[in-house]
């Protein structure tokens, strides 16, 4: 026979007041509402202290107090970073000071050297993938050969030879491109390079052992720049695997030569959570005593909301 149950008994239940409860949510945290004719920086204050909204305005923190107080602020982007039309945004944060170092993966210097020759980028790869055409520009391929034969010459990482070369070919539109205008500054630029993923690796006169040589002394200079870490900031944004997993070889690489970068800020940005950069970038390299941040939207609308933010911060401290 089934056992019997009878509905269970509510007199004895125990209860507590609600003043002593520990509640997540506080009225103090809310959103204020927006006035007409407000200041780009009252936004940013009327934003509710909650979740992602909480999140950003750490982020914009992490990043002044890396910029007031002199530490790295280190950029990893995928190109598509560069194809929704954030080169002047991250220009202008370079020129200012506080993109202290960028690293690319294979195809940033594609569609950042591009902009530089026509002021487009972004091929329609659907228009010409059925005929073959796909990643065929001459100019592209003949142009990005050369700078990796210049980078072998003169012992260069890809980067740092791509932004070279635009200067030296005196490209019309270079101001709109990182890597030149990193040449100009001093920035370093890292570009890590996977053989088979970018239209330059099909052209004949690619390099293959030039370009990758180049590409291992990018990944040394980028491994010095992350021992530098230590109160400053990386930030990845738009790599789901090549970036993150850089990254976490060279947190790994430069501990065990000795330095010790520990209290840091890590922040992923991306349309959605990535397996990969949650683990390589956020969680992973911050468990000794940094923080990771993770932050879901679009990089043209999150990356220079991020920069504002920054920028009014930086200055209202300054004045």
């Amino acid at each position: 026979m089934p056992k019997s149950f009878k509905p269970i008994d509510l007199k004895n239940l125990t209860t507590y007041p609600i003043a002593n409860r520990k509640s997540k949510v506080s009225i103090k945290d809310f959103a204020e509402v927006w006035e007409k004719g407000g200041k780009f920086a009252d936004f940013l204050k009327s934003l509710p202290g909650i979740l992602a909204a909480e999140d950003i305005l750490s982020v914009i923190s992490a990043i002044s107090y890396a910029f007031k107080n002199k530490r790295s602020v280190i950029l990893g982007m995928g190109a598509h970073v560069i194809k929704v039309g954030l080169n002047p945004v991250i220009i202008d944060l370079m020129q200012r000071g506080i993109i202290t170092g960028i690293a690319m993966n294979g195809a940033g210097i594609i569609h950042d050297s591009e902009l530089a020759m026509i002021g487009q980028t972004s091929e329609d790869v659907a228009a010409s993938i059925g005929n073959g055409s796909f990643g065929m520009a001459s100019e592209t391929g003949k142009m990005l050969t050369e700078a990796v034969k210049m980078a072998q010459a003169m012992d260069l990482g890809l980067g740092e030879a791509v932004g070279r070369m635009i200067l030296e070919k005196e490209l019309p539109l270079a101001g709109h491109s990182i890597l030149a205008v990193s040449a100009q500054l001093g920035i370093p630029v890292t570009v890590h390079m996977a053989i088979g993923t970018d239209i330059i690796h099909m052209h004949p006169d690619f390099d293959p052992e030039a370009a990758a040589g180049a590409s291992h002394l990018d990944f040394r200079t980028f491994a010095s720049m992350v021992a530098s870490l230590e109160g400053g900031v990386y930030i990845n944004v738009g790599s789901a695997v090549i970036l993150p997993e850089v990254f976490l070889k060279a947190i790994t690489l430069v501990r065990n030569l000795g330095h010790r970068p520990k209290r840091f800020t890590t922040v992923n940005m991306d349309f959605v959570r990535h397996y990969r950069p949650m683990t390589n970038v956020v969680h992973r390299p911050t468990m000794d005593g940094g923080r990771g941040i993770n932050l879901v939207g679009h990089h043209e609308i999150m990356l220079p909301l991020i920069a504002a933010g920054v920028i009014e911060q930086i200055e209202e401290k300054q004045s």
